[in-house]
């Protein structure tokens, strides 16, 4: 428990944040659409850049120096055009959370924009590999840090997603679709501003 504990509330702490992937997992958990999917995916892929970095891959990663810019300027550029998306769904409105309608959004590609906030988001990579990675050297166990890091992934990723339904009354309403796009549009740009300032 000692390094276990320290894995699984760091991670936690890292994921809470609303970013692009939590984001996405909220709105698909809202729409009851594809969401073991979507959670597996943004776990299992944390699950591999935590492996990465309690490996030792950090340093390889701060080791080839164009590495983080294409990571920084491929993700500015993804969250600018996903954040526009949004913002056109906010400013167009009607939408409203319909369990029993058809969704037309295919599982391949829920799970593609998945992939692209994770793996085309630098933090991602700061907070799993490095921060992460670095963190675990300094407990008796790397290989439990890890596992309970992992954990915090998984336990995260699906509550976000399964517990967005006790939010689906509030989502009956198109101005509530409307206030979250428009949120979801900020905090794109913002990410992506920021990655353009770093």
């Amino acid at each position: 428990m000692a390094s276990f504990l320290p894995g699984f509330f760091l991670s936690l702490s890292l994921i809470l944040a609303i970013g692009a992937q939590n984001a996405f997992v909220l709105r698909q958990g809202l729409r009851r659409l594809h969401v073991f999917w979507v959670c597996l995916t943004c776990a299992t892929c944390d699950a591999v850049l935590i492996a990465a970095g309690v490996a030792g891959f950090g340093a390889l990663a701060e080791a080839v120096p164009w590495f983080e810019p294409l990571m920084r300027y491929g993700g500015a550029t993804f969250l600018i055009w996903y954040g526009w998306r949004n913002a056109r769904s906010a400013l167009k409105g009607g939408a409203v959370l319909d369990v029993a309608g058809e969704n037309t959004q295919s599982l391949s590609a829920a799970i593609l924009t998945v992939l692209a906030l994770t793996w085309l988001n630098p933090h991602v990579y700061l907070d799993t590999v490095v921060l992460i990675g670095s963190i675990s050297s300094q407990y008796p166990d790397r290989l439990i840090f890890g596992v309970g890091a992992v954990l915090a992934s998984f336990t995260f990723f699906f509550s976000l997603g399964y517990g967005a339904r006790l939010l689906a009354p509030l989502f009956a309403n198109p101005r509530a679709w409307q206030v979250l796009d428009g949120i979801i549009a900020l905090t794109m740009w913002a990410i992506a501003l920021k990655l353009l300032l770093l």
